[in-house]
């Protein structure tokens, strides 16, 4: 039996670049966002986690749905999928790594290796649009 882990996350992307962090401990980064609380919608959970993540406010008016993908979860076992709900959204602040958040990087299309399986995925499509350097 498969298990899928509901996530969602905020694309960032300045001259060719998108915004990935890394939580403390581990070794891949990851599109930042994060799981919903119960009783969340997608909203107000991506700007619960992104100001609680990276210190910024999301517009709630700017956020703008841009795809939904899937894969295998990195770190989990064989057949616990992650899905990915994507958003753009303009943003007020200043990035910075906050809780669990030990860095944050901006990378290019080569950089793939470095991001989860998801995001590897999320990575392609940006590249096709041409928004990814």
């Amino acid at each position: 039996m498969s298990r899928i882990i509901d996530k969602l996350a905020w694309i960032e992307i300045v001259d060719g670049k998108i915004l990935v962090a890394r939580s403390i401990g581990k070794n891949v980064f990851y599109i930042p966002g994060g799981k919903r609380e119960p009783g969340e919608n997608d909203d107000e959970a991506l700007l619960r986690e992104i100001d609680e993540e990276l210190s910024v406010a999301l517009l709630p008016a700017s956020l703008e749905h841009f795809g939904t993908f899937e894969a295998q979860a990195h770190g989990q076992p064989l057949g616990v999928q992650v899905q990915m709900t994507c958003y753009w959204a303009k943003y007020t602040g200043t990035i910075k790594p906050a809780a669990e958040i030990e860095e944050v990087r901006w990378l290019n299309y080569k950089d793939k290796p470095l991001v989860s399986f998801v995001d590897r995925i999320i990575f392609d499509e940006l590249q096709k649009k041409g928004l990814l350097s």
